[in-house]
């Protein structure tokens, strides 16, 4: 179990742009630790991993690779980022569930943007507008609609209220979508 927490480490690292030097200023752990910790030539101790796992704001179970311990639920952590709190619905891995409350913004030109992967989203409650290339697309509560990401897309509120929606994508949407600190 032990063998397989440094390339844990590594991918955390790295799915949070981080490098060596920035995670040593942020934990204070000195880079040539973290260096071999990652690459399995440094144990992993209670006082190396504390602190990584609350930058990475991961349970030290999921570093270590603990089992489960039985209790299915999802401890749910709120991240937000932009005017939208995504509240993950899945433990990490594979394909992610999401909720997603978008809160209406001021007003100001749409950003289209693109990333790796494929999105689903379906809408729970409020009005969501889509632009997704040329088209604009106004859904209501009970719809869902699935797109590639390489097409320049944005989502937001139609109106002036919050619109939660459930949406799915894989592993390279959440990277592109979750790049804040979790609140």
């Amino acid at each position: 179990m032990l063998a397989a927490v440094g390339p844990r480490l590594r991918k955390l690292r790295r799915s949070k742009s981080l490098t060596l030097a920035d995670l040593a200023a942020q934990t204070g752990v000195n880079e040539s630790t973290l260096s071999r910790l990652e690459s399995g030539a440094r144990k992993p101790t209670l006082e190396l991993l504390l602190p990584l796992a609350e930058l990475y704001d991961v349970p030290l179970d999921q570093l270590v690779g603990a089992p489960r311990t039985g209790d299915p639920r999802i401890h749910l952590r709120p991240v937000s980022r932009d005017g939208m709190t995504y509240v993950p619905l899945s433990h990490p891995g594979g394909v992610q569930a999401h909720k997603l409350l978008i809160s209406p913004r001021p007003e100001r030109e749409p950003e289209l943007r693109t990333h790796e992967g494929f999105e689903w989203l379906y809408v729970l409650a409020g009005r969501l507008r889509l632009m997704l290339g040329d088209q604009t697309l106004v859904l209501k509560p009970g719809e869902a609609a699935e797109f590639d990401t390489h097409v320049p897309h944005w989502l937001g509120p139609d109106d002036d209220q919050v619109v939660e929606l459930l949406v799915l994508f894989g592993q390279q949407g959440e990277r592109a979508h979750l790049r804040a600190r979790t609140t």
